[in-house]
């Protein structure tokens, strides 16, 4: 019920009107929710930025069939795979002709859920919506100064900035050149003739974004629902090292790791700081999500529980898709972490790269054993030889551990806890990445062994450091978070490290380092061809 005022925003920014009214039929509704009112005030833009970061947590529901619809991203890499396939999945864990332009994922299901491509495009023209509407000099503002008014709308255009970049960040690791859109769509101006444009002019566009959102959103946010320029900066570390421009992408990364308002996770805090554990893990666990709970790393959370009272809790996915279907052999409980169905999974590389002594690979990030029905320890698996679909003793992250108090709801589909969506770790590889690039592994290696020291593993030398051991560190520190195709597909490191490290991955072809345009999409643009990617 939480999420209804939420669903009918969203529905607002996703429509388009396609009508010419006369001014007799028009009317002036001024107790319910319309586009024309909603964007009259600041709180109205305010409900409606709110709704805007719906489309992000997306994400981690199972909009395409009972798995986190970012598995796109996490699956047929060297660190990923799906231990259960279905239709929706098998093509991209094996890279076969499954993966076609006519599958679900592309072109969404039958119950109105878009693929990735079409949902991006609705976060997107709803952010073009607010961008639009915000320069309507009637707005209210709602502000007691010219200064005032000028931050709650910058407020306002950071949030619909970022959010546009983080779906066209989306779409050109996926997809390559796609159409570009920066107005509004109505009834008025709708086409059907839409041109796929150069990669680099997606790249452009999404710096140019950040830019402003990082100018206007404030440089840390103690809200769940404001976003950070320090979000902004990290995005645009990783693209400037994508279009090669390692001194800028340094530049922005430094400004998060060395700016003071964020930090490693390094002692025990929290909930659970008082029970067995370690730093590492004391992130993740609901109740330390925030802030105001401890946690400085978090540069993006997902606000879901009642103890935050936000409005609009997401059936979050995340623990259903990744956690294995344990049932048959042991309980669900708070000890062993709530229900999973084991979709998702992580590689048997993946898990033989860790040091045994690593906080990462300890017994409280990954799940060793279960407590069976009787009582018994049941060992899980994770041996390349084990790696086999359906395998439901498969070893998995805890980080998505949790379950409701309530024992009758142990074995609930969805999880509502608070969750962390990225994280300044994952800044401080890419400046690692940046300060490699310009020929400074010194200070690339301090920066890794930073991230290695707090989860106790060995320290490495700067002759170690070259893109290979980071993206192995980036894997030991962020799986299942990461979406670890784009950093591939970023890198160039998508076919080789599939082809030597994934057994399931390693059939992938040189074309399908790119992902298919939807063919509802290319059906639908009946005045212009818009060509396939090619091989599909």
């Amino acid at each position: 019920m939480k999420k209804i005022l939420y669903t009918i925003i969203i529905l607002i920014l996703g429509a388009n009107s396609g009508c010419v009214e006369e001014d007799f039929l028009k009317e002036n509704p001024r107790d319910n929710l319309y586009a024309d009112n909603l964007f009259g005030t600041f709180q109205g833009f305010r409900l409606a930025t709110n709704a805007l970061l719906d489309f992000v947590r997306d994400e981690r529901e199972d909009k395409i069939q009972s798995a986190e619809l970012g598995f796109v991203w996490k699956i047929g890499v060297d660190n990923g795979w799906a231990n259960t396939e279905l239709s929706w999945s098998r093509g991209l864990n094996q890279y076969n002709i499954e993966l076609n332009p006519e599958m679900q994922l592309m072109n969404g299901d039958t119950f109105g859920n878009p693929g990735i491509f079409l949902l991006m495009y609705r976060a997107i023209n709803s952010a073009n919506m607010i961008i639009a509407r915000a320069e309507n000099p009637d707005v209210d503002w709602q502000a007691t100064s010219p200064e005032m008014e000028l931050e709650n709308k910058q407020l306002i255009l950071g949030h619909a900035h970022l959010i546009r970049a983080w779906a066209y960040r989306h779409l050109v690791y996926s997809f390559g050149d796609v159409p570009i859109t920066t107005e509004e769509i109505n009834g008025l101006n709708y086409k059907n003739d839409w041109e796929r444009r150069p990669v680099r002019e997606i790249q452009e566009l999404i710096v140019s974004d950040l830019l402003l959102a990082e100018s206007y959103l404030p440089e840390v946010s103690n809200s769940a629902l404001e976003l950070s320029g320090a979000i902004a900066s990290h995005y645009l570390a990783e693209i400037y090292l994508w279009m090669d421009m390692p001194e800028q992408a340094r530049e922005k990364a430094s400004r998060v790791v060395n700016g003071g308002n964020f930090a490693l996770t390094t002692q025990r805090f929290g909930v659970r700081a008082n029970q067995p554990g370690v730093p590492f893990m004391d992130q993740f666990y609901d109740g330390n999500i925030t802030r105001a709970e401890g946690n400085r790393e978090a540069l993006w959370i997902f606000p879901n529980s009642d103890v935050l009272e936000l409005p609009g809790a997401s059936s979050n996915s995340m623990r259903r898709s990744w956690v294995i279907n344990y049932n048959g052999y042991a309980p669900y409980t708070p000890e062993n972490g709530g229900r999973g169905i084991g979709r998702l999974a992580i590689s048997a590389w993946a898990f033989s790269i860790y040091e045994p002594q690593d906080h990462r690979f300890s017994e409280f990030a990954v799940r060793k054993y279960y407590i069976g029905f009787n009582g018994d320890t049941i060992r899980t698996q994770m041996d390349n030889s084990q790696m086999n679909v359906n395998n439901a003793r498969w070893a998995s992250t805890r980080k998505w551990d949790w379950t409701y108090d309530d024992p009758n709801l142990w074995n609930a589909n969805f999880a509502f806890a608070d969750q962390v969506y990225l994280r300044v770790a994952e800044t401080y590889l890419l400046l690692a990445e940046a300060e490699m690039k310009l020929g400074n592994n010194a200070e690339a290696a301090e920066l890794i062994n930073q991230i290695r020291r707090r989860s106790n593993a060995s320290e490495i030398s700067p002759a170690q450091v070259n893109i290979d051991f980071i993206l192995d560190e980036r894997s030991r520190e962020l799986v299942t978070e990461e979406h670890r195709r784009h950093t591939m597909v970023r890198t160039g490191k998508l076919l080789e490290r599939n082809r030597a490290l994934n057994k399931f991955a390693a059939n992938i072809q040189d074309f399908q380092v790119l992902l298919p345009i939807p063919q509802r999409v290319i059906d639908a643009n009946t005045d212009r061809v818009m060509p396939q990617n090619p091989g599909y």
